[in-house]
């Protein structure tokens, strides 16, 4: 709720569609009372951030649209961004995903997480033309940015899909990404077109050793690392080393360690199929999840 009003406001200009993940708070009727135009699709479950998304993007493209763009509800537009990325897709259509460059919410700083997605090995020039004064670029090609404000094209879409439903939420937007380049696709960011990405307030939660949410970040690390379709799977040298690790505590008596380490075993292997499925799809083009 507390980001809706500035991310709806930025939106007014332009067909929208929100996908409530069956949310606790006034969501729902607020939209209802203040935004009559939005298209509202209200879930009974929480679906996650991708296959939410992919309910969005379908609806768009029945709707015939040639570009879709997915905007988080903390993150507000900032002038004429969405038509710099849309005027930019449509001259260079070698680009499946575009993003504007992402700025906090007192448009002082860059998104810390935005910015560690710029740095040279990945962006080559970025922050080198911004501080020597050099001409920009017109776009900044890169392996990856994260899906808070994404331009996807339809052509992307009709070749790469949807979000993977392997990943509930986190891990979503690496998968993406990596499908996009393995398909031929880019991915790029406009210098010169900013987004509001409205958290830097929020902090980092501290995640205990073996904790639940452990054991979540963990598995979205194995899948995002492990579904890569554009490299051979580690997975069974993963799971060795694993098993290794955890025959050596034992010998050190670390017990408390090894079967900590026993439990990120066993989801390792669960999600072994998953992970099997879903590089057989990627690999081959259509609208996988979408349909």
């Amino acid at each position: 709720m507390q980001w809706l009003e500035k991310c709806l406001d930025s939106c007014k200009d332009y067909p929208v569609v929100v996908v409530d993940n069956a949310s606790t708070d006034d969501t729902v009727s607020f939209i209802k009372t203040n935004y009559p135009n939005v298209i509202l699709f209200k879930q009974e479950k929480n679906l996650g951030f991708g296959q939410a998304n992919n309910l969005g993007i379908r609806y768009a493209l029945d709707q015939g649209a040639e570009h879709v763009f997915l905007l988080n509800q903390d993150a507000y537009l900032v002038d004429t961004v969405l038509n710099d990325l849309v005027t930019f897709q449509k001259k260079q259509s070698n680009y499946g995903i575009l993003s504007p460059v992402h700025i906090t919410g007192n448009r002082k700083k860059l998104d810390k997480n935005f910015s560690s997605f710029m740095h040279e090995e990945y962006s080559g020039q970025f922050y080198s033309d911004f501080v020597l004064g050099n001409t920009l670029k017109d776009v900044y090609e890169v392996p990856f940015v994260n899906a808070a404000a994404w331009l996807i094209s339809k052509a992307c879409l009709e070749t790469v899909g949807g979000f993977d439903p392997l990943f509930f939420h986190y891990g979503e937007d690496d998968n993406y990404c990596q499908r996009v380049l393995y398909h031929g696709f880019k991915i790029g960011v406009l210098p010169q077109s900013y987004v509001i990405h409205d958290r830097e307030e929020r902090p980092a939660p501290i995640i205990s050793a073996y904790s639940a949410v452990y054991y979540n970040k963990r598995e979205n690390y194995y899948k995002a690392k492990f579904a890569n379709i554009n490299v051979d799977s580690q997975h069974d040298k993963a799971i060795k080393h694993l098993r290794k690790t955890i025959l050596k505590l034992k010998l050190q008596l670390k017990l408390s360690k090894s079967n900590g380490l026993k439990k990120e075993l066993s989801r390792l292997i669960k999600i072994k199929p998953l992970i099997i499925e879903s590089r057989a799809k990627n690999r081959l083009p259509g609208l996988h999840y979408l349909k």
